[in-house]
């Protein structure tokens, strides 16, 4: 069977899909992998999975008419050249665009995939600004129109499904809940927490882009009422700014002093072992959190938003807490109890490994995910 994975990023295929795909390698099936967003070694890499690379030209981000149409007819005649059996579209433009080519192709399935709907569908805390109201009715629109083309649509979490068929009115044939893309576990190793004893800091670890949509600007000012009572507490935030959404207070040097800033660490496991707690204060509407099934995998107690995507990673109380977005004071509070409740870190710690072993590891979703691709 020939089947066709359509998506922006080429880190996608061999970061997150790699396991998949070498299984339907395995399995003798021909994969290719259409890419917008590559560099000549990110090709080379994909091939050497034995996959072929196919590019195309379209922007991630924003919706632009004329370049979309362009982007949707090349995948269009590069599929109608191929022929595949199979189309697995994901991210929302690829969904939207792909979807729409394979069908003009005559692709007999496709299977498309929305990890989180996305910037457009967050909601803000001073209200959701115009264009972006305008953007996500668009979506909205274009979602009413090729979703039900689909043979299958996989969401990574219930609220997802249930406000595009509900509250959107979506007509889908069938939508399956995949609850995580998965983690090779081997990668991320458990580690039982340590307790700190009296004398020594209880360190917290945040791990995403720094944009406010993640929390970032949340964390820094828990940390910094934290550590008006704690002040030998670590701080330690992990990831990339990005640019265009904005990142948060970071250039203020009251950030700096109360935050350590590694910049880019090569083993993420190992700075999630150094660490007690994994904080991730997010309120952007993506899937699963990667970055906190991480840190459940190496063993670490959790403190995150009950909103949908992050409210699927914390049964609260038992591996962590659950605590409303854009409250410094409450995620300050759940950070105490865990200076002052030591024990907790290796009990919610243990208790957050039991829960990736069960719902993260990468070869129960992946047998899923080809059980609903039918490969």
């Amino acid at each position: 069977m020939k089947i066709v994975f359509i998506t922006t990023v080429a880190s996608s295929i061999y970061g997150f899909r790699a396991p998949v795909i070498k299984k339907l390698i395995g399995k003798n099936h021909q994969v290719y992998a259409f890419v917008s967003e590559f560099s000549d070694n990110e090709l080379d890499i994909i091939r050497e999975m034995g996959v072929t690379p196919v590019t195309y030209r379209s922007n991630r981000s924003g919706l632009n008419p004329f370049s979309d149409i362009k982007s949707t007819f090349l995948i269009f005649k590069a599929l109608k050249k191929i022929s595949p059996d199979l189309v697995v579209p994901y991210f929302a433009k690829p969904v939207i665009f792909g979807t729409f080519a394979a069908k003009l192709a005559g692709v007999p399935r496709i299977v498309g995939m929305l990890e989180g709907l996305g910037f457009a569908f967050t909601p803000q805390p001073e209200g959701i600004p115009l264009k972006t109201k305008i953007i996500k009715g668009i979506l909205i629109a274009l979602y009413r129109i090729t979703l039900p083309m689909l043979e299958s649509l996989i969401v990574l979490n219930p609220d997802d499904k249930d406000e595009l068929l509900h509250q959107y009115g979506i007509k889908i044939k069938n939508i399956h809940i995949l609850g995580g893309i998965g983690l090779d576990l081997r990668q991320y190793p458990y580690s039982e927490a340590d307790i700190p004893d009296e004398k020594e800091p209880v360190k917290f670890l945040f791990i995403g882009r720094f944009l406010k949509e993640k929390g970032i600007d949340e964390f820094i000012r828990a940390a910094e009422q934290v550590k008006g009572k704690y002040p030998d507490t670590v701080f330690t935030a992990l990831g990339a700014i990005d640019k265009p959404r904005g990142s948060g207070d970071l250039e203020q040097p009251a950030a700096r002093d109360i935050i350590r800033f590694p910049g880019f660490v090569n083993n993420v496991s190992e700075m999630i072992k150094e660490h007690h707690i994994f904080v991730l204060p997010s309120y952007y509407r993506e899937g699963v959190p990667r970055s906190t099934q991480e840190a459940m995998a190496v063993g670490r107690a959790v403190i995150t938003t009950d909103v949908p995507g992050c409210r699927e990673t914390v049964a609260d109380k038992v591996n962590g807490f659950l605590i409303e977005p854009w409250n410094p004071r409450i995620l300050a509070e759940k950070m105490i109890y865990f200076i002052e409740n030591r024990a907790a870190v290796r009990l919610m710690g243990n208790a957050s490994y039991a829960i990736a072993k069960d719902k993260f590891d990468a070869e129960k979703v992946d047998l899923k995910f080809l059980d609903i691709l039918k490969a």
